[in-house]
């Protein structure tokens, strides 16, 4: 028997807690957040289950993912169908032949494409070499301009023209009327929100539980108690930022009670201007069909920051510069932090989806303890 700390109480680390208690070995999990469950932490106000850490919407195409997580919720069939308001306009997203239409009145799919390519023909062939060049390769400059500069250069802090392409290389556009953001075979919300998966991952006799408890103030003694450490913090913070800090972004969340019903008629609406200080509204009931309490919504708005030690850091900025510091975190972890594992977006300093970082703790347990 193995005895484990779990440093985060986030999805990764609950499941990692959850498939070593089921093989008999003993786990505690320390949380510095005065709760369990990480960034998919939801709570219950006004009836409604409110994401307290910005929108999650579960979607995969990974079967053995979905049945794993259905063991411990039953979800409903939301579909993330996001809209834009630029100044008033209203726009679907992902990009689609609703967007096109709304935009410039095309009607077909040859229509559209022949839009988009008289567009994208200002960059002459060229290969795109940053975020700028590969959105209007991919849409043309009217979308770029109204749906994506200035949202994105709020999410990252940045001009379009200083990030990296890849960054949207993957961006959904559809000539098809389909208003579901996700290609995945699969998508929903927990019924009862995303809380009650993480509190029945670590209901286990061998699972102990402390929020509350910040790893560093007793980082020597758990190093001496514990036969192995999962750490899903920042790997730059465990080091003590001994070689810099790497970069992340942060967010600022305004959340409301309104005596509405009904405040803007959609889960998620993305405020892509420049002028309008943050990215996005969320109305959380609309996540359950409009359940909730009748004349009550809750509403969250979100502001993108620069991180700064002491916030929550929420996305790494995987840039070449940030990517080259990580690799030299990782090879001073395998030189100096033998019994510790990194995992998780901090700890392994990428982006994760929810499906993701599920797969990513199961293969960790595959490879520490087996199947």
């Amino acid at each position: 028997m193995t005895k484990y700390l779990i440093v985060g109480a986030g999805l990764f680390g609950a499941t990692f807690a959850y498939e070593a208690a089921k093989k008999g070995h003993e786990v505690k999990v320390i949380e510095r957040r005065n709760h369990i469950a990480g960034n998919i932490f939801t709570k219950e106000v006004n009836g409604i289950q409110v994401h307290q850490y910005g929108a999650h919407i579960f979607h995969t195409s990974n079967k053995r993912v979905w049945d794993y997580v259905n063991q411990f919720a039953e979800f409903n069939r939301y579909t993330n169908s996001p809209i834009a308001n630029y100044h008033g306009e209203i726009y679907n997203l992902p990009f689609n032949m609703n967007t096109f239409n709304k935009l410039w009145g095309v009607v077909t799919p040859e229509e559209a494409q022949a839009k988009i390519d008289e567009q994208k023909s200002i960059l002459k062939g060229k290969r795109p070499e940053n975020l700028e060049e590969q959105a209007i390769s991919l849409v043309g400059t009217d979308i770029y301009e109204k749906l994506i500069k200035g949202y994105t250069e709020k999410q990252w802090g940045r001009s379009t023209k200083d990030l990296p392409a890849f960054i949207i290389r993957r961006l959904p556009v559809r000539l098809t009327y389909d208003n579901n953001y996700f290609n995945d075979d699969y998508q929903g919300i927990p019924v009862g929100g995303y809380t009650q998966i993480v509190e029945k991952m670590l209901a286990s006799d061998l699972i102990t539980v402390e929020t509350g408890v910040d790893f560093f103030d007793k980082k020597d003694e758990y190093l001496k108690e514990f036969d192995r450490i999962i750490f899903t913090g920042m790997i730059d913070e465990y080091f003590n930022y001994s070689l810099g800090e790497l970069e992340y972004r942060s967010l600022k969340f305004e959340t409301e009670k309104l005596d509405v019903d009904n405040y803007q008629g959609n889960a998620v609406v993305n405020y892509t201007d420049a002028e309008t200080p943050f990215t996005r509204i969320i109305e959380h009931k609309h996540f359950e069909f409009g359940k909730g309490d009748k004349n009550k919504t809750v509403i969250t708005r979100e502001y993108p920051k620069t991180w700064k030690r002491g916030d929550e850091p929420y996305y790494p900025v995987n840039n070449t510069e940030n990517n080259t510091l990580y690799k030299q975190y990782k090879e001073l972890a395998d030189r100096e932090a033998k019994n510790v594992l990194f995992g998780g977006r901090l700890g392994q300093y990428r982006y994760y989806d929810m499906d993701q970082v599920i797969s990513a703790a199961l293969n960790v347990v595959k490879t520490e303890i087996g199947d």
